[in-house]
């Protein structure tokens, strides 16, 4: 695996950190995940966008601009070549003594990037998958994508052990939020509901692509926290994420969704976002 890290191409195995690096230490840092579909990228300037965002709500500096930052996941593409993949970009507040606060001077932050294979759940998204509910013990400030995720990996590992995809987060006092790395969506009497852009969740990119899906449809949508008890009485619910893609969900805590399959809706979004994926591939522009 080739990985990018400050300026260099470096193999695998020649790509080092120091121990007083502070994503290391305090998960100081944010990252992205964009996907490359059919040796493309997919929506790279929205991740970049994203990450601009996470990174001013930091205080974090970037040591590049966008199209710097494109030229090295351009090259990472050009190298690898791959078909289907994703590009994992993280950025830190780079190597300092240990001390809570900011570094004191000016310290390079520690940029890192690097391709890996990707694969397609096929049955997944044709047949649906299950999930569990999980206790959002997150932090306040979901909208940043932060390297900090440990309650996430806690609240997937326990999908895991129960033999399921994902766990679907629900925060007290407030109601569905997302999955452990997916956005969650559900149908019930015929309005698409899932969790409004806030603190709350992290607005992932294919969450934006297929709002725009659900408008260009004409679908009903309604932005808005559900209960756990409408989640459960829903007609359909489905999962987004960009290297899932739109998955539906037809199992929840052990319970049917619905009866059991995927809904129509689901499928229909599900069916216009990989056209789009055909199209971007073709170059053929939206």
């Amino acid at each position: 695996m080739l990985i990018y890290l400050n300026g260099e191409y470096l193999d695998y195995s020649e790509a080092k950190l120091p121990v007083d690096e502070r994503g290391l230490q305090f998960a100081d840092g944010i990252y992205e995940v964009a996907l490359i579909w059919d040796g493309r990228y997919v929506d790279l300037d929205r991740h970049l966008q994203r990450l601009e965002r996470s990174a001013a709500t930091l205080e974090l500096r970037l040591p590049f601009m966008q199209s710097e930052i494109r030229a090295v996941a351009e090259e990472l593409l050009r190298r690898a070549q791959p078909r289907l993949a994703s590009l994992y970009l993280q950025v830190t507040r780079g190597v300092a003594p240990r001390d809570h606060r900011f570094p004191a001077g000016t310290v390079p932050p520690t940029v890192i990037a690097y391709i890996k294979d990707a694969t397609i759940d096929q049955e997944g998204m044709e047949n649906g998958v299950a999930a569990i509910t999980e206790p959002d013990l997150r932090w306040l400030r979901c909208d940043v994508k932060s390297v900090s995720l440990l309650p996430n990996v806690l609240a997937r590992q326990h999908a895991a052990a129960r033999g399921v995809r994902e766990a679907i987060l629900v925060r007290a006092g407030i109601g569905v939020t997302e999955g452990s790395a997916t956005n969650i969506w559900m149908v019930r009497h015929g309005s698409v509901v899932t969790a409004p852009e806030s603190n709350w969740i992290l607005s992932g990119i294919v969450r934006g692509v297929v709002m725009e899906l659900t408008n260009a449809e004409r679908l009903p949508v309604a932005e808005r926290f559900a209960t756990q008890e409408e989640l459960m009485q829903a007609d359909e619910v489905f999962l987004t994420s960009t290297t899932s893609f739109v998955t539906p969900i037809v199992q929840v805590d052990g319970r049917s969704i619905g009866d059991g399959t995927p809904g129509p809706v689901t499928m229909r979004l599900q069916e216009l976002y990989m056209e789009r994926l055909s199209r971007l591939a073709s170059h053929v522009v939206d």
